[in-house]
C-alpha cells in the first residue's frame, strides 16, 4: 500500500510541476513519518523514498538509529526545544523549524562542537496564527543576517505551514508570500547558500505548494495513512 501511495504522490506532483512549467526534479517529497513503525518507513524505501521528516527529537533519534542500516536522509520539521539541539544537530541532515534567533545559535554551538555545517530553514508564521510557530514575515530579514553570520549553520531557506482548510486554493495566497520572502533574502546571499529550499505544503495542499513553487512538500498521511495522534501545533502533513 505505501508504495503505491508513493507513486501516485509523485504522479502528482509531476502533474503539478507540468501545469506550472516546473522541472518535477526540482522538488522533492519529504515522507513525514511520525509516529509510523519503522517497518513502514522500511517498506517506503524499498519503493526509492529517502527522506523522512519526524516531528519530535527522540523518535527521531530511536528510528535513525532502529534503521542505521538504510541511507535515510533526515529531516526535523516538529518544533526544536534548545534542549534537544545536540541530539537533533547530531542526526538530521535539515532543521525545518528553526524559529528564533536564540535557536539558531545553540544549533551553531552544537553544530561547531562535532565540526558540522548544519542546514537550516527558518519557519515564517506566514498566515500570523496565534497556534503556530515561527518569526512573522517582517522579522525574517533581521535573523536571517544574523544567522548568516554563523559558520556552522547554513541557511539553505525558508518554511511554513499553512493553515488547514477545506479549499487548499485559499493558501495560495500563503505560499506565493513564502516564495517571494525565500526569494528576495537568499538572492541579497551569495555565500553560505546552497540553493533556495522553500519547504511548504502538506497532504491538503502540496499540489498547490508545487505550483506556486513549493522544493520541498512534507507528505505523511497520504502516503502511511491517517497518524496515531492529532498535533494541534503542526497541522496535518
Amino acid at each position: 500500500m505505501v508504495k503505491e501511495n508513493l507513486l501516485q504522490i509523485r504522479e502528482r506532483i509531476e502533474a503539478a510541476c507540468e501545469r506550472s512549467g516546473r522541472n518535477p526534479g526540482d522538488v522533492r517529497l519529504i515522507a513525514v513519518s511520525k509516529t509510523k513503525p519503522s517497518e513502514m518507513i522500511r517498506e517506503a524505501y524499498s519503493a526509492g523514498q529517502t527522506e523522512f521528516g519526524e516531528n519530535k527529537v527522540q523518535e527521531m533519534c530511536q528510528k535513525a538509529e532502529e534503521l542505521s542500516d538504510l541511507n535515510i536522509t533526515w529531516h526535523l520539521i516538529g518544533h526544536l526545544q534548545k534542549n534537544k539541539v545536540r541530539k537533533a544537530v547530531a542526526t538530521a541532515a535539515m532543521i525545518h523549524s528553526v524559529d528564533t534567533v536564540e535557536l539558531a545559535a545553540e544549533i551553531q554551538k552544537e553544530a561547531a562542537r562535532i565540526d558540522k555545517v548544519q542546514d537550516i530553514l527558518l519557519e515564517v508564521n506566514v498566515a500570523a496564527e496565534e497556534s503556530k510557530f515561527g518569526f512573522r514575515p517582517e522579522e525574517v530579514e533581521a535573523a536571517a543576517e544574523e544567522i548568516f553570520r554563523m559558520p556552522n549553520v547554513r541557511l539553505c531557506g525558508l518554511m511554513t505551514v499553512a493553515p488547514y482548510t477545506e479549499n487548499p486554493s485559499e493558501n495560495r495566497v500563503f505560499f506565493k508570500q513564502l516564495r517571494k520572502l525565500a526569494v528576495d533574502i537568499l538572492s541579497k546571499k551569495t555565500d553560505n547558500i546552497s540553493d533556495c529550499c522553500i519547504s511548504m505544503g502538506m497532504s491538503n495542499d502540496f499540489e498547490e505548494a508545487v505550483e506556486e513553487g513549493a522544493t520541498m512538500v512534507r507528505v505523511g498521511s497520504l502516503i502511511f495513512g491517517q497518524r496515531y495522534y492529532a498535533d494541534k501545533t503542526e497541522g496535518s502533513n
